[in-house]
């Protein structure tokens, strides 16, 4: 096991490597120049001052790290590389991905760390709140749809599933804005606190935040139903006709034991990549919900900073997406060899 994770390591280290330089390359060729952009801004804004534009547009450029081609320049943002002095005073500077440092946003004028952070924690938020919900509902429901195949319950929930799995999300969102906000007036239409008030009890603003999550929260889990619940059905349907079912069932082993101790751990294998991707997905945004429901998320941030140019804090996400996907797939290997000793994961 352990020979098999670090091996596993090592091709994650190469892929993250391999992504990283892609992605900055990629970025890079985007016609846009901060320094030249910070330069004009600073003659535009100190026009008495008489100031030399190729003097500032140098400064910003060794301040940025933009100076030198552009693998120094990607040798920089990893960490490995100097940034040049800004003053002539100043020693070389070793900052950036290797060294826990993610760059400055632009937009912001702050490190990407305090711009991340905070919508980052809002999305975690919401999404463990989202996540538990739908696999509190979607499993059991599965399990028992695939043990009453073809009763009116599967056959209503299927109809239910199907419709709920073919709507787009932002359809989903308005009609339930239409029918909790416009019509009962039980939630609010978005935000994420109640305006110009402030408590002074943690636990009544933890309440007044809730109360504005709820109406995503609740959108967020209807729309993670019926795709989960036909598979975990699915899953359960072919693992009910394995020949050990029907060899236990004939031993006279109680049904609750064959469903739930025999029939779901042969379920288990598929349901698992499924479920590990939801737990991961806590950490990214719903792009289409943050925006409808105006939530500082992580998606609407990703979004914000794409269309402003913002490219030091789409490349950190990025980067963090690369991370958890990888991580997620060596996880996801290591549960398949503990609920299937079949399987092994020391090769």
């Amino acid at each position: 096991m352990v020979k098999y994770v670090l091996k596993r390591l090592g091709y994650m280290l190469l892929v993250v490597l391999i992504l990283s330089f892609l992605m900055y390359m990629v970025y890079n060729m985007i016609p846009t120049d901060r320094a030249a952009a910070q330069a004009r801004a600073e003659i535009q804004n100190n026009r008495q001052a008489n100031l030399d534009y190729d003097e500032l547009y140098a400064k910003y450029q060794r301040q940025y790290g933009t100076d030198g081609n552009l693998f120094i320049r990607y040798l920089r943002w990893m960490g490995v590389y100097p940034f040049s002095p800004v003053n002539e005073w100043d020693e070389p500077e070793l900052r950036g991905l290797l060294t826990g440092y993610l760059g400055r946003s632009y937009v912001q004028n702050k490190d990407v760390v305090d711009v991340v952070m905070p919508p980052m924690g809002n999305t975690v938020f919401i999404n463990i709140f989202a996540t538990i919900a739908g696999l509190a509902i979607c499993i059991p429901l599965g399990i028992v749809c695939a043990v009453k195949k073809g009763s009116k319950l599967d056959t209503g929930v299927q109809v239910f599933t199907v419709i709920g799995y073919s709507l787009p999300v932002f359809i989903i969102a308005i009609l339930f804005i239409w029918i909790f906000v416009s019509l009962l007036g039980w939630f609010p239409a978005g935000g994420m606190s109640s305006i110009g008030k402030i408590f002074d009890n943690p636990v009544d603003a933890f309440w007044d935040k809730m109360y504005h999550l709820a109406l995503p929260l609740i959108v967020m889990t209807f729309c993670s139903l019926g795709g989960l619940t036909r598979y975990v059905r699915a899953s359960m349907i072919e693992a009910l006709s394995l020949d050990c079912i029907r060899t236990a069932r004939a031993k006279g082993v109680r049904e609750k034991t064959v469903i739930y101790s025999h029939a779901f751990r042969n379920a288990l294998i598929p349901i698992v990549t499924l479920v590990i991707g939801w737990f991961l997905s806590i950490f990214s945004g719903s792009i289409m919900i943050e925006n409808i429901f105006g939530l500082n998320g992580v998606g609407r941030l990703y979004i914000d900073s794409l269309n402003k140019s913002d490219f030091e804090v789409v490349l950190a996400l990025q980067m963090f997406y690369v991370l958890i996907s990888l991580l997620g797939n060596l996880v996801t290997d290591i549960i398949y060899g503990l609920v299937d000793p079949r399987i092994r994961v020391n090769a």
